[in-house]
């Protein structure tokens, strides 16, 4: 059995996760483990390469589907998951129930097959490949440009891929003919039954090479590294996945190259945070600002804009800049700014300030100023009025007892 954790378990989220909240999971994580907030933890490598492990196979249809069914087996390339299923042709591929044989071999033993085989391996497409990049806030709701460097197997130019040596080219197995596949012939208490094989001595491919290519040993391929320029789209996000076509490892017998994937973090920005397509932030103006009123300049991924703050504004009151916010990734439009207003009480006050306020207080108790007007009764109103005295005397009372 592997020793591995549960996928669904790594991520904190229940077999019956849906992808949106398997995604939502993996973001949590991610800013918790990511690299650049815990620099030298090794613990906290470990765990993202586990996150990003178990999250590539739950966000993928095809890989979690496997993994439902067989667990980590389904993804070894040695369990029953390693090949895909195509009716009998996961279990026909060789290594099929764990590498014990050809479940077609169990069918020409005891169903009579003659054990024709299925001829030579076909094209095989490239693995795919995974890059992991960092970006920044306003990159990520602009989006940018990137150039990576990535290393993959291509194939060789010399021999173009056959693993021949110029001027020469494979010839057919002797073993096989040309099938890829033997038959062997094997005694059972039940007689002696013939089963089909991949040929040992051309794997399967049904060529082989007598004077190999020196580049590449006669294998075909040979590592090269290239620089791949990607375009990150506005509104991307962290835990997002982009898909480069064909940017994999270089396939086999003629078939097309995999596929890159890359995944990208969205760093932390000192004072934006961000809620689905929503730009948060906190903007701090004085108690005399929120008192009088003012127009402020508050920052935006754009730039500077005035916002008009009206007198008698609270600490805590939110204000709203539609269109600020991130391009939606999949539709039209943007979202909006949600600016929190953080009111500061000052402090090392000078005893004439202090002064100034406890008269500035002293006013409420002589009903200089009201909360405001209802249309209550006068007994209500003074009953409301009596009680906003009260907390703005308590509040005053604080700040001037300091002496």
């Amino acid at each position: 059995m592997s020793d591995k954790r549960d996928y669904y378990e790594v991520l904190g989220v229940p077999r019956t996760a849906s992808e949106e909240e398997i995604k939502k999971a993996y973001k949590k994580l991610i800013k918790k483990y990511h690299p650049d907030l815990n620099p030298d933890s090794k613990t906290a490598e470990d765990k993202m390469k586990e996150i990003n492990e178990a999250y590539d196979v739950l966000s993928d249809a095809d890989k979690k589907s496997r993994y439902d069914q067989f667990g980590h087996a389904g993804m070894d390339g040695n369990g029953f998951g390693g090949g895909g299923f195509s009716g009998f042709g996961g279990f026909g591929s060789q290594g099929g129930f764990g590498g014990q044989g050809d479940f077609g071999d169990i069918f020409n033993m005891f169903f009579g097959g003659a054990g024709g085989g299925r001829g030579q391996s076909g094209p095989q497409r490239g693995a795919d490949l995974r890059v992991d990049i960092s970006i920044t806030f306003e990159e990520a709701a602009k989006g940018t440009e990137k150039d990576i460097e990535l290393t993959r197997l291509e194939h060789c130019d010399t021999c173009h891929g056959s693993g021949a040596a110029p001027g020469s080219s494979p010839v057919t197995c002797p073993n096989c003919g040309g099938t890829g596949k033997v038959r062997i012939a094997q005694s059972t208490p039940f007689g002696q039954f013939q089963t089909v094989k991949t040929c040992s001595r051309c794997n399967g491919t049904g060529k082989i090479i007598d004077n190999p290519c020196k580049q590449c040993n006669g294998t075909g391929k040979v590592k090269k590294t290239r620089i791949i320029h990607i375009k990150v789209p506005q509104g991307v996000d962290t835990g997002s996945r982009l898909r480069m076509q064909s940017e994999g490892q270089a396939g086999d017998l003629g078939g097309l190259p995999g596929d890159l994937y890359i995944y990208i973090t969205v760093r932390p920005h000192p004072i934006f945070r961000r809620h689905e397509d929503d730009i948060l932030c906190d903007y701090a103006i004085s108690f005399v600002q929120a008192a009088l009123g003012d127009e402020v300049e508050v920052p935006t991924i754009d730039g500077k804009v005035k916002l008009t703050v009206p007198e008698g504004t609270q600490n805590g009151t939110t204000f709203r800049l539609r269109g600020r916010g991130f391009p939606r990734l999949r539709g039209y439009g943007k979202g909006d700014q949600h600016v929190r207003i953080v009111v500061e009480t000052p402090t090392r006050l000078s005893s004439s300030q202090k002064d100034m306020l406890r008269q500035f207080a002293g006013s409420f108790a002589d009903g200089g100023t009201g909360s405001g007007t209802g249309t209550g009764s006068s007994g209500g109103n003074h009953a409301a009025g009596g009680k906003s005295q009260e907390k703005k005397k308590g509040f005053f009372n604080k700040m001037t007892n300091n002496d």
